[in-house]
């Protein structure tokens, strides 16, 4: 015989009203009775689906996430993170890419969480940078935050990674290894996030009085083909950079490669750098140095602050808005020989 609600709160000695807010994670119970309805549910097998769930609270405990980013590891990471508080809490995630140059995108993300119902979205960047869609979002009351690079909204709207910081201690990183002479490949210029790592990069190298001319500056594309383009540019003009700094670390794997072909040696000739940290960082030959964004917490972040919302608690958490990368130094830095 299937056990119903109504049973878990005799046996808990509780009203069924309560039963419903600790099935549906509300703060508006105490830990000890929290406790023995869960002990309960647990003994009795109760398993609740999602569905009844939001029927009877009005919510869908369905979190959307939008994206239009070609970098799979970096989706595949957040996903991680979101989902990580999502199972703890009940949640699902649904995920939507989609194409921000499309005339009907803002339109379309609307589509996606009408149809969905959903009680929140996280918006990735670069799209977390277009203003419209969160006016858009803020119109019809759809709660959302938004993963960045620069403080773009509210604390309770926006998780930041401080990435400009981050690439000062890339600078002066590379400045103490003896470096003066550096290439850039940055990312696409319109993108925020390209704009404060190269601003942190060249804020810092001031301070040591190292000049990066513009010739040694070459706009990516933030994936692989893009990055072989630029680092035969950079590699073909004499003299050599003796460093090149990537925007990401897909490019920076593609400097390697075209280094490799060159046969001009990682770090002995030619010191690489890249940013993010991903999964193949550590894993390719010669491990490459890097920024590491803690992309899996900031989603966590977002996640939290999302399931605050929905509950509208009243007594909100504070989470924290800004998180700061690190710098992580493997085998393809080294000092300058000479």
């Amino acid at each position: 015989m299937s056990v119903t609600i109504n049973d878990i709160a005799r046996l808990s000695g509780v009203s069924k009203r309560t039963v419903s807010r600790v099935i549906n994670c509300s703060p508006a119970v105490g830990k000890a009775t929290r406790e023995r309805v869960l002990e309960i549910i647990k003994e009795t097998g109760l398993s609740p689906d999602k569905q009844a769930r939001g029927l009877a609270s009005s919510r869908s405990y369905l979190l959307g996430l939008i994206y239009d980013n070609p970098d799979a590891l970096y989706i595949d990471e957040v996903q991680r993170g979101a989902l990580s508080v999502c199972a703890e809490l009940g949640y699902e995630l649904v995920v939507h890419p989609g194409s921000s140059k499309r005339d009907d995108f803002i339109s379309d993300c609307l589509s996606f969480i009408s149809r969905s119902k959903l009680d929140g979205v996280i918006i990735l960047p670069p799209v977390s940078e277009n203003k419209a869609l969160a006016a858009a979002l803020r119109e019809i009351n759809c709660p959302y935050v938004r993963l960045a690079s620069v403080d773009l909204d509210d604390a309770d709207n926006i998780v930041v990674s401080d990435e400009r910081a981050a690439m000062r201690d890339m600078a002066t990183h590379l400045v103490e290894l003896g470096h003066t002479d550096i290439g850039f490949i940055s990312g696409p210029q319109h993108y925020r996030s390209s704009i404060e790592r190269l601003a942190g990069f060249l804020a810092e190298l001031q301070v040591y009085n190292v000049k990066l001319p513009t010739d040694r500056i070459v706009e990516g594309k933030n994936n692989y083909d893009s990055g072989l383009a630029c680092a035969e540019q950079l590699l073909n003009t004499l003299p050599r950079p003796t460093a090149i700094v990537a925007n990401n670390d897909e490019m920076a794997a593609a400097v390697l490669r075209v280094a490799n072909n060159l046969n001009i040696r990682v770090p002995d000739e030619l010191s690489v750098a890249g940013f993010d940290d991903n999964i193949l960082a550590s894993r390719i030959i010669p491990s490459l140095t890097t920024i590491r964004r803690p992309v899996f917490n900031m989603a966590c972040l977002a996640v939290q602050k999302l399931i605050n919302k929905s509950r509208n608690n009243q007594e909100k958490l504070a989470l924290q808005k800004t998180v700061t990368p690190n710098l992580v130094t493997r085998e393809s830095t080294g000092r300058v020989n000479g």
